[in-house]
């Protein structure tokens, strides 16, 4: 890649980003091109994502303050913060903030052939969106 490519991608960086209110909290978009998308959630206190699944992207989640309930398959795991876990393509998951006071941050990298906010079958939702 040469210096002028480069130059004009960091040039374009604040145009690429995209934030979102949801009903859990939100999210902005740091960086997304045809290979990868990251992304900053910031979940509220006693909030949730659906219980969900993706048919064309995987997902790594890093998780960056706070505590988070992960459910994973059939399975149910906290992590703290510095912990990762990879999301694979049709699995079913869910992020969970339990905390009564403190907003969970997750960064998350969606890595697949589509990168479409609407690559998403929602299983359970607290929100009404199933």
């Amino acid at each position: 890649m040469d210096e002028k490519k480069l130059s004009d991608i960091i040039e374009n960086f604040e145009s690429k980003l995209d934030k979102d209110i949801r009903p859990w909290g939100g999210y902005i978009t740091l960086w997304e091109d045809e290979k990868f998308k990251v992304k900053i959630l910031f979940i509220l206190p006693k909030k949730r994502l659906s219980l969900q699944r993706h048919k064309f992207r995987k997902e790594k989640w890093f998780i960056a303050e706070g505590e988070a309930l992960i459910t994973k398959g059939k399975k149910n795991l906290i992590l703290s913060e510095g912990n990762t876990i990879i999301i694979e393509e049709g699995e079913l998951h869910r992020i969970e903030n339990r905390s009564p006071n403190k907003i969970l941050k997750i960064i998350e990298i969606w890595m697949g052939e589509k990168l479409l906010e609407d690559d998403i079958e929602r299983i359970e939702d607290d929100f009404g969106r199933v």
